[in-house]
């Protein structure tokens, strides 16, 4: 093993970033033919649930039965979804929320790292959007990042004081570490279980506060009013496949991503439900997207064995010491760069300089040294801070303190989405969208343990606004009219397919059992 490797400049980066990273692959995406981004490039497997026809048209629904009446509809049940229901419960709101799956069914609950908040003398929501901005490679929007930084102080104590119990040190300070890309320790957790945690102690407040909640019912559509503002959504309960009608005076879309799409065929981290669902309603009912072409690669997915693929090894065994290794036990890139750029790395290096290690399966990935954790920090410290990923490695006889840990860059995160002001309101009026559905505050690169952080402040936000908005709201008579247009465009723009969305629940059965995944050469 060698010296720990300098970090790039900006210049190094920009052609690392140019020639390796699947996000500057052109030939994968493709620009939008109907709709209000029309022009704009887009992972081809993302236009393809775009530029399709709904499930349902609006001779489906009758509109004048309605099932549910409230003043907040929120769709989706992760992060997001929960603190906005929590938020507008408090400020005197009838709320209630639909998720597909279960209450929890979430990227959140899968989240290792950590939440990023200035909280140390030596930091500051300053140097916290400094971070921010470089990692975005300057393409954030600004206004969005401000209250991002400046609210994430008060969203640990608010989680604390919800009962998450986040990691201290001995004298009960808060324990954080740095996440790649960030220049101070500001990452706080749970040991590699931090979504986990908080998601157990927000739905339990949910529950406690009687928030009724639908689940197996996912939003097949929006709804809106003669006046064109959003007005409810259209459910559809998957045990019996009926058709709800929820009417309400504003709708916060809380989907999550897209990753089962499998953009450019890389396994994904996320979880069963992330089907771009939320772009694809929001898209329909007119709202405008921000970056949707940018999409991130979480450096260190699992590579080995075969059935961990898409399992994240968070960013903090590298804060740690972890060092990421060619198959001559050479570093090649420094170990906290920014995510884009570790992604980059790792795929030059396995792929044109043909420095990776295969597995069995066919898979070229690189090491994460993991034991050199204990070797710096003492032992028992990878077992005490990554108590989840040492138990799912050894349950395949890998014993990560004693071995590395193979790895390649695995698709995680979905940087652009719905535009947003900084209240979480759309185009749309009455709509709208926190979390991994929104787009703009990461830019065009997220870094780590800021996405834990835009979910709570942005759903907080969105809730704050809307349940102040919906006490001058008056609905109008319900359409589904956006539906047909909708199709009509696709028509003039002579665009035929089978698909229809939104997708729901991706189908497994006819691919093979191994993803497998795209390499990206340099040009």
């Amino acid at each position: 093993m060698n010296a720990s490797h300098p970090e790039l400049t900006f210049e190094e980066k920009a052609k690392l970033l140019q020639d390796f990273h699947p996000d500057f692959n052109v030939k994968v995406k493709t620009p939008l033919r109907v709709g209000a981004n029309i022009g704009d490039l887009a992972p081809q497997e993302m236009a393809r649930q775009i530029e399709a026809p709904s499930r349902i048209s609006a001779s489906d629904v009758d509109l004048s039965k309605v099932d549910y009446d409230t003043d907040i509809l929120v769709i989706g049940c992760g992060g997001a979804g929960l603190s906005a229901a929590l938020t507008a419960h408090a400020a005197g709101a009838r709320v209630m929320l639909t998720t597909k799956l279960r209450m929890g069914d979430s990227n959140t609950i899968m989240a290792e790292g950590g939440i990023a908040a200035a909280t140390n003398p030596e930091d500051s929501p300053a140097i916290h959007y400094v971070d921010t901005i470089i990692g975005g490679r300057g393409t954030n929007v600004k206004e969005l990042v401000e209250v991002l930084v400046t609210e994430a102080p008060f969203i640990v104590d608010w989680l604390s004081s919800l009962g998450v119990n986040f990691d201290r040190k001995a004298d009960g300070s808060l324990f954080n570490h740095r996440p790649g890309g960030h220049s101070r320790r500001r990452s706080h957790s749970i040991k590699d279980l931090t979504g986990l945690e908080i998601m157990r102690v927000m739905a339990d407040e949910v529950r406690n506060r009687n928030i009724p909640v639908l689940e197996f019912c996912p939003a097949l559509e929006l709804i809106k009013d003669e006046k064109g503002q959003c007005a409810g959504a259209v459910l559809q309960n998957l045990d019996t496949g009926r058709l709800l009608v929820v009417r309400a005076k504003s709708v916060i879309m809380a989907t999550g991503g897209m990753g089962r799409l499998h953009p450019l065929g890389f396994p994904t981290s996320n979880h069963y439900g992330a089907t771009a669902d939320g772009i694809v309603m929001g898209y329909r009912a007119g709202a405008k997207l921000i970056y949707i072409e940018s999409v991130q690669f979480h450096p260190t997915g699992t590579a080995w064995p075969e059935q961990l693929l898409g399992l994240l090894i968070s960013e903090a065994l590298r804060a740690q010491g972890a060092q990421v290794l060619n198959v001559d036990g050479q570093t090649f890139a420094a170990n906290l760069e920014t995510r884009d750029a570790l992604a980059a790395a790792i795929i030059r290096e396995c792929n044109s300089r043909g420095k990776g290690v295969e597995t069995p399966a066919g898979i070229v990935g690189a090491w994460l040294d993991t034991p050199l954790i204990d070797m710096i920090h003492g032992p028992g410290t990878f077992q005490r801070r990554f108590a989840g990923i040492y138990s799912r490695f050894m349950g395949y006889g890998i014993n990560p303190l004693e071995e590395p840990i193979l790895v390649y860059p695995t698709q995680h995160y979905q940087n652009g989405g719905m535009t947003i002001t900084p209240n979480g309101e759309t185009t749309v009026p009455n709509l709208y969208a926190a979390g991994e559905v929104s787009g703009g505050v990461h830019g065009q690169n997220r870094l780590g343990a800021n996405s834990l952080l835009d979910i709570f402040v942005f759903g907080r936000r969105s809730a704050e606004h809307a349940a102040r908005h919906v006490r001058n709201v008056t609905l109008g008579k319900l359409t589904l009219k956006h539906l047909d247009e909708f199709s009509e465009n696709l028509r003039e723009a002579g665009i035929k397919t089978d698909v229809r969305s939104p997708m729901l629940l991706p189908d497994y059965r006819f691919e093979n059992a191994l993803t497998k995944i795209t390499h990206i050469e340099a040009e």
